[in-house]
């Protein structure tokens, strides 16, 4: 079979609060964001699977709050300014002396100056390795909100909008098709459509259930 060129297009997702679907495992992590003003120690932290909609719901609260997001990695060097923030991934900064003082002054700043702070992980902050013992400490401190696996309308809504970022309108069958058979994680399913997206680009052939069939195949191999 012939492929196809593949050309490297920009994925857009969708960030904004329209865009984010509620369901039982994640209306109270909505409902925090929400009463950010109110967060009784000034912090949050938002914590949930890879692909949970972390960033997501990060971006909403950053339209809201007119907040600035940052990498944990990125902030080595970063001079903070009053304001509210979001970090994200803190864990991925984790033994990264430069990085950890960074965030450990960052936050003294932001709670100093009376404004917000929101950082995620994977786990709670318990369970971030963090070597300088005072931010461990801020961090152990912060309250967490989590974002729980996808129920079959929330896994649904996030297919629809993983294939829509792409402009990628999928056959009809496809989404209940894949919810009886795939992997029931946001991480799984952001693979699953890029997968498809790039095999359907190379090939030339329908994203449908004949090709996700192939896919899944292969991965269970």
């Amino acid at each position: 079979m012939t492929e196809q060129l593949v050309l490297n297009l920009p994925v857009r997702p969708a960030l904004g609060r329209e865009d984010f679907f509620l369901s039982p495992g994640n209306a109270l992590a909505v409902a925090e964001i929400d009463r950010w003003e109110a967060w009784p120690a000034g912090k949050l932290a938002l914590i949930g699977p890879e692909g949970a909609g972390k960033t997501h719901l990060a971006h909403v609260w950053a339209e809201q709050a007119g907040a600035t997001i940052l990498p944990a990695t990125g902030l080595a060097g970063w001079e903070p300014r009053p304001g509210n923030y979001a970090i994200e991934d803190i864990p991925d900064a984790a033994g990264d002396e430069e990085a950890e003082r960074a965030l450990f002054h960052l936050h003294n700043f932001v709670l100093a100056e009376g404004g917000r702070l929101l950082v995620t992980g994977v786990t709670p902050p318990a369970l971030w390795v963090i070597d300088l013992p005072d931010l461990a400490s801020r961090m152990r401190g912060t309250p967490s909100v989590r974002l729980e696996a996808p129920d079959d309308a929330l896994l649904q809504a996030l297919l629809l909008k993983l294939f829509a970022d792409r402009q990628i309108t999928p056959q009809p069958s496809l989404i209940p098709w894949l919810l009886k058979r795939m992997d029931r994680s946001f991480a799984a399913a952001g693979r699953l459509v890029a997968e498809l997206d790039a095999r359907a680009l190379a090939t030339g052939r329908p994203i449908g259930v004949k090709l996700a069939t192939e896919i899944l195949a292969e991965d269970e191999t």
